[in-house]
């Protein structure tokens, strides 16, 4: 009966590693599989032009992919600004400061904001962003915008992040121990006192966790990004200006074009980019929860 159990055991155990080192193989098989679809046009040019060239002109086999790279870095560097501060603010109140029947009544209503489709805030930031931009903001600094632009775009993508950053930092500020609040006010430290120099230190690497899964997911947005941001393959050099993001060129373009030569791989490349900046801003982070876990301890 003993070797019985034992050998169920091992079964488990092994069953177990086999299933978790599937899952990170499927990681490397998608890389895999990009870098073998990106290698016509990787062998064709040269990697200095793709990464750093602006001319797209696919007729001409010219992919110069740094207008897309920049534009997907505006859009999501936006986004976060808009997003982080406001997203910690209202985790703060409903955290710590919030009745718990307005906790219980608000809570779901930002749940709610992560279960409406993308296409919904697309269309919304059309009606509503764009015209906005174009009308009320923008003629205040450029003389002419359509409204689609780098900064509708980091709007919408900010609404879609707020209930993500939220949800995970209140989980964080719950997992802080009570005794250590208690304590903070006993001494007579003010609430907010209490909150920056308690809560926020003790709950820093998980706050940025949830930055890092916001961003990840602002990286790879794409419906909504792609109804407002005006899909043109330009270097924008202000908050007004058009831009083309590399989840919106994926996927306007895939299944379109594909008679012209290269073109497939080229696609198949602003995939295999997007997978690596999301793969090292990940890494960053790690190394960065790493050393604030070092230092804390």
């Amino acid at each position: 009966m003993k070797n019985i159990r034992l050998l169920k055991d091992r079964l488990i155990s092994k069953t177990f590693l086999a299933l978790t080192l599937l899952s990170i193989s499927t990681v490397v098989l998608i890389a895999l599989g990009l870098f073998y679809k990106s290698m016509p046009i990787l062998n064709s040019t040269s990697l200095y032009n793709l990464l750093f060239s602006s001319e797209w002109k696919p007729f001409k086999e010219a992919f110069g992919f740094y207008s897309f790279i920049v534009g997907t870095l505006w859009v999501t560097t936006i986004a976060i600004i808009i997003a982080l501060p406001l997203s910690m603010l209202t985790a703060i109140y409903l955290s710590e400061y919030a009745h718990i029947r307005v906790r219980k009544l608000v809570l779901p209503l930002i749940e709610l904001l992560s279960g409406i489709p993308p296409v919904l805030y697309g269309v919304w930031g059309v009606l509503v962003i764009v015209p906005l931009i174009q009308d009320k903001i923008a003629p205040h600094f450029v003389e002419f915008t359509t409204g689609y632009s780098v900064l509708a775009g980091g709007i919408v993508l900010a609404i879609m992040i707020f209930p993500l950053i939220i949800s995970i930092v209140i989980e964080v500020f719950d997992n802080v121990p009570q005794d250590l609040r208690n304590a903070s006010l006993s001494l007579g430290a003010t609430q907010w006192q209490t909150t920056k120099k308690v809560v926020l230190r003790k709950s820093i690497d998980g706050i940025v966790a949830a930055v890092v899964l916001a961003i990840s997911r602002a990286f790879g947005e794409t419906i909504a990004v792609l109804m407002v941001c005006g899909n043109l393959a330009q270097v924008p050099h202000s908050l007004f200006d058009s831009a083309y993001p590399l989840p919106a060129l994926i996927a306007n373009n895939y299944g379109e074009m594909m008679s012209i030569p290269m073109y497939d791989s080229a696609l198949m490349f602003a995939a295999l980019l997007l997978f690596v900046i999301i793969f090292l801003f990940n890494a960053l982070s790690r190394i960065i929860l790493y050393r604030i876990e070092k230092r804390n301890n």
